[in-house]
């Protein structure tokens, strides 16, 4: 029987798979000393509208030539997220606790980070926005549904008595 996870793929990894299989057949054929048009030709012929570009198979065989028959992207260079700590993240979830109508404007300056960061790391960590004035979770949990329910319930018993 075949495994159902297998068939829940997402387009995403469609691609990473269909990208990797192109560059190991690539990387086959320059082994066997074929020219990087030949490869090309070669993937356009089996794999159709889904073969990569020359330009790409090009950058390929270039790499083979140097000796990099990785199939893995190496380490991009750059200065690595150190605002995004856990540290910082709690930090700023315990001001939003402490006042959820601070604005992201108040944040930077008490923290010393950039203002986008602050934007960003409420929105996509903490998974928060802004309802009317007030910080709220995008999602509640069951708890917080249940509590709900209870005060509406308390609150129409209230106003019918």
């Amino acid at each position: 029987m075949p495994n159902c996870k297998s068939f829940l793929v997402t387009e995403a990894e469609r691609k990473i798979s269909t990208t990797s299989r192109h560059e190991l057949s690539s990387s086959f054929f320059f082994v066997q000393g074929k020219a990087s048009r030949e490869i090309h030709t070669i993937l356009t012929e089996t794999s159709g509208e889904h073969a990569p570009w020359y330009a790409m198979v090009k950058n390929w065989v270039a790499q083979f030539k140097r000796g990099d028959f990785s199939t893995c992207d190496a380490p991009h260079p750059g200065r690595p997220k150190t605002v995004t700590t856990p540290e910082i993240i709690d930090q700023i979830h315990e001001l939003i606790l402490e006042d959820r109508r601070i604005s992201v404007k108040s944040i930077p300056e008490q923290l010393d980070i950039s203002r986008e960061w602050v934007g960003s790391i409420i929105h996509e960590d903490l998974d928060m926005r802004k309802l009317s004035v007030k910080w709220v979770p995008k999602c509640l949990n069951a708890d917080q549904k249940i509590q709900g329910c209870q005060l509406f319930e308390q609150l129409l018993e209230f106003f019918l008595a």
